[in-house]
This record gives structure tokens, sequence and C-alpha cells, in this order.
């Protein structure tokens, strides 16, 4: 790596760790401990401040742990439920009235297992308007869960669900297509 890269790279790397420990004292003290209902505005409020992208109907749970909040968007009536673990070292992102259920895991970074140190790599996660994330499922680095389609319970999503699927186990197979009755 040349020297200036180096340099502009630690610079980053440091923004990063002070603007994360800024976060981290704040979602301790001011975010978590807020009451469930009644407090969206607030927690809405403060993903902003740090940098979150969210509609005035998103909703978000107060124990839902939010990585880095300046790569988060979130669009009308996406929810992020109780317990929700959202790593998002790069951008996440979530249509209107999608839902994240409570426990469920975004995981948008892991290491490149053929690198002798391990280098850390990321991609986005893409949660489409109308899609199901269930309770206790894990989505991976760069999938995306298409409009309306489910991830069922406890199952773990490493490659894209198609839209209006039904998908579940491990890894994540189609099950059945989604049909909405009226």
């Amino acid at each position: 790596m040349h020297q200036s890269n180096r340099y502009s790279y630690s610079v980053i790397c440091l923004r990063t760790k002070l603007a994360r420990l800024i976060w981290l004292c704040t979602y301790h003290v001011l975010f978590r401990l807020s009451p469930t209902l009644g407090c969206q505005w607030w927690r809405r409020f403060l993903l902003r401040v740090f940098g979150a992208k969210l509609s005035k109907g998103a909703n978000i749970y107060p124990s839902a742990k939010v990585w880095a909040p300046w790569n988060l968007v979130m669009h009308e009536n996406s929810c992020l439920a109780s317990g929700v673990d959202c790593y998002n070292v790069a951008l996440i992102t979530l249509g209107n009235s999608s839902t994240v259920s409570q426990r469920s895991y975004l995981c948008t970074a892991s290491h490149d297992i053929e690198s002798e140190s391990h280098q850390l790599i990321h991609s986005p996660i893409t949660i489409e308007s109308n899609a199901w994330v269930c309770a206790e499922a894990f989505v991976g680095p760069g999938v995306t869960v298409g409009e309306g389609a489910v991830l069922a319970a406890r199952s773990v999503a490493v490659r894209d669900l198609e839209p209006w699927g039904v998908y579940g186990g491990n890894p994540a197979k189609f099950l059945k297509e989604r049909q909405i009755k009226r």
C-alpha cells in the first residue's frame, strides 16, 4: 500500500472508531433505555444524528443493535424488531413495509478465508419492500431479500432470495411461492 493511501486509510479508521465510540455511548445511555412505546421518534432522531436515513414511519425497537447508523436506510413502515443485530459495516437498506423480526442477525461483513491476514470484507444487504425476515434468521453479506420474500425463522440466507418466495433452512432453500390473501 502506498504511504499516502496508508495514512488516509488510518485516518478513516480512526474517525470510524471515534464515531463508533460516541455512538455506543449514545446507544447505551439514550437509545437502549428509551421506552418501547411512544419513543420511536426519539430513536429515529438519535439514529439520524449519526447519519441514518430513516422515513418518518420507520420503527426501531430499543433493544435492536445498530453497529453504524450512517450505514442504515429504512423506508416507510419498515421495522427492526427487538433484539435484532444489525452489523452494518456496509449499507443495510430496508424497503417499504419490510420487517426484520426478533433476534435476527443482519451481517454485512466477514473475513477473506483465502487471505493470510483474514482481511475484513463487506458487502451491502438489501431487504426489499414487503419482505419479512422471521425470528432469529441470519442474512449474510451481499444478500438481497427480494420484494415480498419471506425468510423463515432460524433460516440462513447466504444467497439472494427471489421476490415473493418463501425460503427456509440452512442454507435457505426455496419452499413455495408467497400468496397474499385479500
